[in-house]
């Protein structure tokens, strides 16, 4: 069984940062893509960052410049540090991790986390 936990959402004022955090736990054998997305009120979900194992990072073009994706392997770990926040970025922020677990080693899967919320006052 994986759990993928996300932590650090809030409310902040327009300008401000804020850094998300998500580990996840389990059975893990290896992760490959570590992913955020987020879905603002009315929206569909969007892709805003993503990190490879082979280091390929991309971004959003509405976040280029202002969020930085990393990652720790060792703790299973991804992060997401928010700079120059707008009230555009207000919206519940989901972790997404493609993981092997021990007994499918060979077979990554998606795993989420259940979101953490992102508040940009203006």
């Amino acid at each position: 069984q994986v759990q993928l936990v996300e932590s650090g959402g809030g409310l902040v004022q327009a300008g401000g940062s804020l850094r998300l955090s998500c580990a996840a736990s389990g059975n893990i054998f290896s992760i490959d893509r570590m992913n955020w997305y987020r879905q603002g009120s009315g929206k569909e979900r969007e892709l805003v960052a993503s990190s490879r194992n082979d280091g390929t990072i991309n971004y959003a073009d509405s976040v280029k410049g202002r969020f930085t994706i990393s990652r720790d392997n060792a703790k299973y770990a991804v992060y997401l540090q928010m700079n120059n926040l707008e009230p555009e970025d207000t919206g519940v922020y989901y972790c997404n991790q493609e993981i092997a677990t021990i007994r499918s080693p060979y077979y990554h899967r998606d795993y989420w986390g259940k979101g953490t919320l992102v508040t940009v006052s203006s």
